[in-house]
């Protein structure tokens, strides 16, 4: 073989084995296809009771000439409905959506609750412990009430103080420091934990034992420990935030032509506690998902247990609620009413400030719960949850046998 051949045949081998191998060569894997998301199923018959309420909703605050208002309700571990009706302001065509804000009044006092709880877990308190031994400057008309109130007691308000006992000072903008020291003339009508007696300024006091437990304002860790983490980026506790606010509904009060709105007063900022929150609808909502126990990185179950347990009983002046089937007894736990019924146990709280109106309720063994802003005092403010609750029944059995027979949890977005 001349040298000419031998070099040919070595250059076809130098290329056929490489090609030999590269073909025989198995490759890359082709890749997964990429896992399928669990479908989420929508119950159908919550989806009907949802579509039925809106209308029954919307009829409720025409016939009461509601201005403006805003509604959600939680179902499980969702937002199932968060809408906004009418306007912010009668005479102007501004409407209220999910981030318009609202003052809530007295249903401030179960954000009250909810903090002292997150910080009893922490061990920065106890439920046992004494006001005293945070804010001693507090001082009642006896000293040994005085040395034997505690948080409890506040938050039940179970204080011995009469009902109400200087609210007209709050009213009147008086700083609640000035308040508190007025304390030691009032007399008392009970010992601690022996009557309900509901209060606002004692049950601000709560505020001033965070302060001094923690060194941070009560304003502070509330916007920190509890609007941050929740996502409830409307909310706040100051006349100054609420007045900046460019998404704002306007208290409204009735006059000779109807409701027509007034000015947000500072009303009630100098006790924050018992009802100087402002929010919207949207925020509520994730407040809602929270006392739902579904946001243990915020809030225990087992703490949430404890603020809805009764401590105190109570006559209902709302008597609405009591006409609803199987009604047997009220009570008042840590910033919230305990209504029990022969088949559920309802938590709830209302709130009035400034013409506004609130409303919120919600079912620990039915995992639903309501909430409703008002920007006026109409006769809807009393009807409201009772409505929803009586229209709530009617589809509850089948809802929940749904939800049982799927086996997941239902979402409408």
């Amino acid at each position: 073989m001349d040298l000419k051949k031998v070099l040919i045949t070595v250059l076809l081998i130098a290329l056929v084995i490489p090609a030999f191998i590269l073909w025989k060569s198995p490759g890359p894997e082709p890749a997964a296809p990429p896992l399928a998301k669990p479908r989420k199923l929508i119950n159908p018959y919550l989806q009907s009771f949802l579509s039925s309420y809106e209308i029954q909703l919307r009829q409720s605050l025409s016939q009461t000439g509601t201005p403006g208002a805003a509604a959600a309700i939680v179902y499980d571990s969702s937002i199932v409905f968060q809408k906004g009706f009418g306007v912010k302001a009668n005479g102007s065509s501004d409407s209220v959506d999910v981030n318009t804000v609202f003052r809530i009044g007295s249903v401030s006092k179960g954000f009250a609750s909810f903090l002292t709880g997150i910080l009893v877990e922490e061990g920065v308190l106890s439920w046992n412990d004494c006001v005293v031994n945070y804010y001693p400057e507090f001082a009642l008309q006896s000293e040994d009430h005085t040395q034997n109130l505690n948080l409890i007691h506040v938050l039940s308000h179970t204080t011995g103080l009469p009902y109400h006992t200087y609210t007209n000072l709050i009213e009147e903008g008086l700083p609640l420091s000035n308040i508190l020291n007025m304390l030691p003339q009032v007399e008392l009508i009970g010992d601690p934990g022996e009557i309900y007696s509901y209060q606002n300024v004692v049950y601000s006091t709560i505020g001033e034992v965070i302060h001094c437990a923690t060194d941070l304002s009560y304003e502070t860790l509330m916007a920190e420990r509890v609007f941050k983490p929740l996502g409830m980026h409307h909310a706040s506790l100051s006349y100054d935030r609420i007045v900046g606010e460019n998404d704002v509904a306007m208290p409204h009060q009735r006059l000779r032509k109807g409701w027509q709105p007034v000015p947000i007063s500072e009303n009630y900022y100098n006790a924050s506690p018992a009802g100087g929150i402002n929010a919207s609808i949207g925020d509520m909502a994730k407040w809602m998902l929270a006392l739902l126990g579904n946001r243990e990185d915020v809030i225990s179950k087992n703490t949430l247990h404890t603020l809805c347990q009764p401590v105190i009983k109570t006559r209902l002046k709302n008597w609405r609620f009591r006409k609803l089937p199987g009604y047997e007894s009220a009570y008042y736990g840590l910033g919230w009413r305990v209504l029990h019924y022969d088949t559920d146990t309802l938590i709830y709280h209302g709130g009035y400030v400034n013409g506004y109106r609130s409303e919120i309720a919600f079912s620990p063994r039915d995992r639903i719960g309501i909430c409703i802003l008002m920007n006026a005092p109409t006769a809807f403010a009393n009807q409201s949850i009772p409505q929803f609750l009586t229209h709530y029944n009617q589809y509850r059995g089948r809802i929940n046998h749904w939800r049982e027979g799927a086996g997941l949890i239902s979402m409408v977005q």
